[in-house]
């Protein structure tokens, strides 16, 4: 079975996907003013292995990610998180399956003034649903620096468990970051 035939087109015809209070949809080019609040806000970016972009280069990476293939392995995508009412991009996850299809990494991105109340457990989880459903992986994965406390709060809400920890440095500063991974046979909360 091919991923490329079976993951990544399946993924797609499962787009827009609706929780509670969320839509996690493709990004497009309308979401350059939303993208932009959290995306150049220094907090929201601190642990992120993305910099800050100018308009230009957001509106290029969105109108990429708008119709970039999803899960192509060794490709990272990333897909919108959205307000359910207004549509509304509020955040972004990233994911991506590795070389050989068995696991997906996925990293996640969420306004300052939205975080804390769960919306982002919200949207991961209904990612994780998806992956398990249009994807070959039996694992999930998602690293983040020990000092990311929202985050491995995040992770470990969702059942994932942490499964290493490794020295490495991040912007020219030593750190040390967690390895999480939840396995296919789990339970994801919600």
């Amino acid at each position: 079975m091919a991923v490329a035939e079976t993951g990544m087109s399946s993924l797609e015809a499962e787009l827009p996907q609706r929780s509670a209070r969320l839509i996690l949809r493709r990004l497009r080019a309308s979401d350059l003013a939303d993208f932009q609040a959290y995306r150049q806000d220094p907090q929201v970016g601190l642990y992120q292995g993305w910099q800050a972009q100018s308009d230009a280069q957001a509106l290029a990476f969105l109108q990429e990610m708008a119709s970039a293939p999803l899960l192509q392995p060794g490709a990272w995508c990333q897909l919108g998180l959205a307000e359910a009412g207004s549509d509304r991009l509020i955040g972004d996850i990233g994911m991506c399956l590795a070389a050989d299809s068995a696991s997906v990494e996925i990293g996640f991105s969420l306004h300052a003034a939205r975080q804390g109340q769960g919306l982002a457990a919200e949207g991961v989880g209904a990612l994780i649903a998806l992956l398990w459903a249009c994807s070959p992986a039996a694992e999930v994965r998602g690293i983040t620096d020990a000092r990311n406390l929202g985050s491995i709060r995040l992770l470990e809400r969702l059942g994932f468990a942490r499964v290493d920890s490794q020295a490495a440095v991040f912007r020219g500063e030593a750190c040390v970051e967690h390895h999480y991974r939840l396995l296919r046979s789990a339970q994801v909360a919600r």
